[in-house]
């Protein structure tokens, strides 16, 4: 209708059909193209993708059973069934890769901090390795970093260990404490919560030294100050400090004995502390100068006092005049001569201490001598017995008096077996205010078997005039108005004498009331016959 309208030709008409059928088939072969191209392309994306599956498999390590249907489903199909396991896969891929990056990243931060290089590489500079994605890999690089982060911890617990040591020693030398922290590191003198302190090889090594090098330090000091301290102790005794003067350096004082590990008071082992310990040894050395004569006769008068106090001989005025000449002359120091006069002290001190008990010994032996020549007189006084004032405390000193001399014998001999002994160690004799004690011991002796030989010839020449007494009453008869010769007392009991409170065993007294007439009748005729009497033969 159209073409008719217009008036085309059959030849016309023709062309245009075979143009427009030309063009039908072109389309055609177009679309036949295209879709034999998209078939093409679904083949080869899903050939991709299962490679791309089985490779994300194989880097995972996981074994997935998978299968497509390539012969019985159609390509849509199958695309269907791919898609979901690739973006599944490639989703723990994703996951995996930056789990891996995570932890490579903490592991070069904590070698980093190791190494003391500053800050580590940022997390795209590190290359993981996405052909070994695999599980047991991951496990490795867990547990490598699980090291790393307790090799950390034990170093930061060595850095606190370590500054807390510093703090401690710098505070007992009074030495600055973040000064010496921010020499060693800047980081670790910074207080703030969130900074990080260094523990590098390289700081731990500093902290060790800079410990070693202070605990020399304290040593050293400590030494010092104990020298100062003794020196100090020395000079206060030489010079008699008094009390209140030594407790302004007690805190110096009592680190004599102490060890290095002891001693941690703040401040103890200063500089300050040191130079005032100084400038007093330092003036108390001016000061003794000036004292040490009176000092050296001081140490004269204290060994004079123990020789005297053990009753040895000792020429004092020889020794100070000696004493005198030496310090006068100049030649000898003074410092010198104190010593020696403390080795003299010593030695006296010693010597004393070996003469105590031979000296007790003494002391014991001469109280007994004592109250035996006080019982010797008691017992030659006739008017003992008179019942006056006080005479039974004499009568109680008389029996223990007695007691005691009894002992003599052994006393005497008991120490003179000390003093040989204590003479064969020593090799030296024993005195006893300028006298060999053995000396004295044996005149001793010697006198009192002389005493006791007169005592024995007086009580033998009693019993001999007592039994011409009794002779010469048997001849002459007995006399009972005989007067009694001047002089003597007619009333016993008002005598004064040596009280005494109760009758004592004599030999002429032993015998009761009969001996008392006895001794009557014998003092008469004791009166009146002489001592060189000779009885007349009946």
């Amino acid at each position: 209708m159209i073409w008719d309208e217009i008036g085309e030709s059959d030849s016309d008409r023709d062309n245009m059909l075979l143009q427009l059928e030309q063009e039908c088939l072109d389309i055609y072969h177009r679309k036949v193209e295209e879709t034999r191209k998209h078939k093409a392309d679904l083949c080869k994306w899903l050939a991709d993708a299962e490679a791309e599956v089985t490779n994300i498999v194989s880097s995972l390590g996981e074994y997935t059973s998978f299968s497509r249907g390539k012969d019985t489903l159609t390509l849509k199909q199958q695309l269907a069934i791919v898609r979901p396991v690739l973006e599944d896969l490639r989703s723990k891929k994703d996951e995996r890769i930056k789990e891996f990056s995570r932890i490579k990243s903490q592991i070069s931060q904590i070698c980093a901090e190791i190494a003391g290089c500053g800050q580590s590489q940022s997390a795209s500079d590190l290359e993981v390795d996405q052909c070994d994605l695999t599980v047991k890999k991951l496990g490795e690089l867990k547990s490598h970093l699980q090291e790393l982060q307790n090799e950390k911890i034990l170093r930061q617990q060595k850095v606190k260990s370590h500054i807390s040591t510093i703090s401690e020693l710098s505070a007992v030398m009074s030495i600055d404490y973040w000064k010496t922290l921010n020499e060693i590191h800047p980081s670790l003198a910074d207080s703030s919560k969130d900074a990080l302190q260094s523990i590098s090889n390289d700081t731990l090594a500093r902290l060790t030294g800079v410990i070693h090098s202070l605990k020399q330090e304290k040593q050293q000091r400590l030494k010092k100050v104990q020298e100062l301290a003794k020196t100090l102790v020395e000079l206060w005794d030489l010079m008699e400090t008094p009390i209140d003067e030594k407790k302004a350096f007690s805190h110096v004082t009592r680190l004599i004995s102490a060890s290095v590990d002891e001693v941690s008071t703040q401040g103890c082992l200063s500089a300050d502390v040191i130079e005032q310990v100084e400038v007093e040894v330092q003036r108390l050395n001016i000061l003794k100068a000036s004292k040490m004569k009176d000092l050296v006769f001081k140490r004269q008068n204290e060994l004079e006092e123990i020789y005297r106090g053990v009753h040895m001989d000792v020429d004092s005025e020889a020794a100070r005049q000696i004493l005198t000449s030496l310090i006068e002359s100049g030649n000898i120091d003074l410092s010198d001569l104190l010593q020696s006069m403390d080795d003299q002290i010593r030695k006296a001190k010693e010597q004393a201490l070996s003469r105590r008990d031979i000296l007790d010994r003494v002391e014991k032996w001469k109280f007994a001598a004592e109250e035996e020549k006080w019982l010797d007189e008691y017992e030659r006084d006739e008017n003992r017995y008179s019942a006056v004032r006080g005479a039974h405390k004499n009568l109680k000193r008389a029996e223990k008096a007695r007691i005691l001399v009894s002992k003599i014998p052994s006393i005497v001999e008991n120490l003179t077996a000390k003093v040989k002994a204590w003479e064969m160690e020593k090799g030296i004799p024993f005195l006893y205010e300028k006298v060999p004690l053995l000396h004295s011991l044996e005149e001793y002796n010697a006198q009192r078997q002389l005493r006791e030989e007169e005592k024995r010839k007086s009580r033998e020449q009693k019993r001999l005039q007592e039994q011409l007494a009794v002779e010469q009453e048997a001849i002459f008869g007995s006399r009972s108005a005989t007067k009694k010769p001047l002089g003597q007392s007619t009333n016993a009991n008002t005598t004064v004498g040596t009280p005494v409170g109760r009758r004592m065993l004599t030999p002429s007294g032993r015998y009761g009331t009969s001996g008392g007439k006895e001794r009557r009748e014998s003092g008469r005729v004791n009166n009146i016959i002489p001592v060189n009497y000779v009885a007349l033969p009946k």
